[in-house]
């Protein structure tokens, strides 16, 4: 007999099937355009396709694992493990890909003028190689020993059962809290969390400084460059506002769980933290790039060639160079 469903689980579900029914066409998307248009190829572009593909494989994997995890079906304790590590994997691979934005955003900011000397597309793709090798050890460390198994296994055999034991495959049940709290929080959360904070900080302070000069080394037009740089840092703030307001929460209730676990967390709040962190995926193209003109003019012409069948006119390669959020 299958796992009842409650009416807070059916909601949940609903709304997290809503969730990969965007995020996946829009992260699709961003991908699909940076491979039609030249334009779209420098260091910049890589790490936006990196944070595409992650979140495309939440709302492809992560999303459909975390509902069969909710409903909780009977499992052996390793099946049940290793259906919760991707999500570990890949919500830590989109952590890491925002920070990497950020860290570039910075530098862009820094050092206009020997940006493209720095970060090359070969750093570039070092980098991105880096983040996903860290987000595998993250994710898989729980199946490394980092588990909760000695406590089932205490469990199982107090019943007078023997082989591996066979559970409710939840979330909570396999993977330990103190690896949530003291690992995957306050060393691969938390400090990326605050890193882009003082990035963020850092780059306000850089533009307030350009501002009070009014002086512009890279354009005619200061009002047009300032302009620029107001748009940066508006998306900067929005970047950091987001990603606390989809992280925070859940690993909240996972800090209330291990220091407190007598409190009670009532269902409905732990459902709205999980869809807000799977919900940062989808909210991506539209802040990453529905921001970004060479972005939307693509977006349009992949609309227009293979959607309406009205082929748009070509893209045209030599648009003047512009930052990300223009």
């Amino acid at each position: 007999m299958p796992p009842s469903i409650s009416a807070f689980q059916a909601a949940y579900i609903g709304i997290e099937v809503l969730i990969a029914l965007v995020s996946v066409p829009g992260n699709v998307l961003v991908i699909w355009a940076v491979k039609v248009n030249q334009a779209l190829r420098d260091a910049t572009f890589c790490f936006i396709v990196s944070l595409a593909v992650a979140d495309v494989a939440v709302g492809a994997l992560v999303i459909p694992l975390a509902i069969l995890i909710n409903i909780g079906p009977q499992t052996y304790f390793h099946t049940c493990l290793m259906v919760a590590c991707p999500v570990l994997i890949l919500t830590q691979s989109s952590i890491l890909a925002l920070l990497a934005i950020a860290v570039d955003r910075y530098l862009r900011v820094k050092i206009p003028l020997r940006y493209k000397m720095v970060v090359t597309p070969r750093r570039a793709a070092v980098a991105i190689a880096g983040c996903w090798i860290l987000s595998f050890v993250v994710g898989l460390t729980p199946m490394f020993g980092w588990n909760n198994l000695s406590v089932v296994e205490r469990a199982w055999a107090a019943n007078g059962s023997v082989g591996e034991p066979v559970i409710k495959c939840e979330f909570e049940k396999v993977i330990s809290m103190e690896y949530m709290v003291y690992f995957n929080f306050f060393v691969w959360v938390l400090p990326p969390l605050l890193l882009m904070v003082l990035i963020y900080l850092e780059v306000f302070y850089l533009i307030r400084k350009q501002l009070n000069k009014k002086v512009s080394a890279s354009s005619g037009d200061p009002q047009k460059y300032y302009g620029k740089e107001l748009k940066i840092a508006k998306s900067l703030a929005l970047i950091l506002f987001l990603f606390a307001l989809s992280w925070l929460p859940l690993h909240i209730l996972n800090c209330i769980t291990l220091f407190c676990p007598s409190c009670h967390k009532p269902s409905i709040l732990t459902y709205i933290a999980i869809f807000l962190t799977h919900g940062n995926s989808a909210m991506n193209p539209i802040v990453y790039a529905f921001r970004i003109q060479k972005f939307r003019v693509t977006f349009l012409k992949i609309w227009n060639d293979h959607f309406r069948c009205q082929p748009a006119p070509p893209i045209d390669e030599d648009l003047p160079e512009e930052r990300p959020d223009d």
